[in-house]
């Protein structure tokens, strides 16, 4: 058996792996692109890339239960907890913090990281990234929302994931072309392009990276994903 990877647009995702974990990544369930309910919102873990509502997103409806933490940076861990959420994990970047089976390391990510409640503007943390590493040694990274940055050739070297989530909009994050480069660096087997497409601004599109990495030479398979989508890795 091996692990599949659900999209429900924009940067959110479901892992549930061979032994039938489930790992939710920045689930905005209710995002323009989103495909509907989802078959299932059971979930195991969850993982806060940054504060933002288009990341945060559901989370506080989706991890009520004490069986399903939640991890994400100090920030969010504090703010999770004063509204009722019983199982939440905080972290900072650089560390790793095994539960259930998965490593999660938290690594960098160029972006900024806010919460806002009507007109007041809370600090949210720093923005992350998660390189995730499952029971068999199967390793993802899910870059979160990120401008391109050098050291993600020091996330290849030290824990060599096979397969890459990068975002690929423009505008909030990197576009194709800086996408292409990071997965240069980065060296996956497999990139998921997301972030794109969601709203008007976030104008690059699959085809674009496409040709970016091919005008660099990376050879990386392109998995695009419809929201909706669940494919096998």
């Amino acid at each position: 058996m091996s692990h599949d990877l659900s999209f429900f647009g924009h940067s959110a995702f479901r892992i549930t792996t061979a032994d039938g974990l489930r790992i939710w990544i920045d689930p905005w369930l209710d995002n323009p692109q989103s495909p509907g309910e989802p078959d299932s919102a059971d979930a195991d873990l969850v993982l806060i890339t940054h504060a933002h509502g288009d990341h945060l997103g559901n989370c506080l409806s989706l991890a009520r239960s004490p069986s399903t933490e939640v991890v994400a940076i100090h920030e969010i861990q504090q703010y999770l907890l004063a509204r009722g959420l019983p199982n939440v994990t905080g972290m900072n970047i650089g560390g790793t913090y095994s539960s259930k089976g998965v490593s999660m390391t938290m690594v960098p990510a160029l972006h900024s990281s806010s919460i806002q409640e009507g007109q007041d503007i809370f600090y949210g943390g720093e923005a992350a990234g998660f390189v995730i590493r499952l029971k068999d040694g199967f390793c993802i990274y899910h870059a979160g929302d990120t401008a391109l940055f050098g050291d993600m050739a020091l996330i290849r070297e030290l824990y060599s994931p096979e397969v890459v989530i990068v975002p690929i909009g423009g505008h909030y994050v990197m576009g194709p072309r800086e996408a292409a480069h990071a997965c240069m660096l980065l060296r996956g087997k497999k990139a998921v392009p997301m972030h794109y497409g969601s709203f008007p601004v976030l104008t690059g599109t699959v085809d674009l990276f496409k040709k970016e990495l091919a005008d660099l030479g990376v050879e990386i398979e392109v998995v695009e994903m419809d929201p909706g989508d669940n494919i096998n890795l």
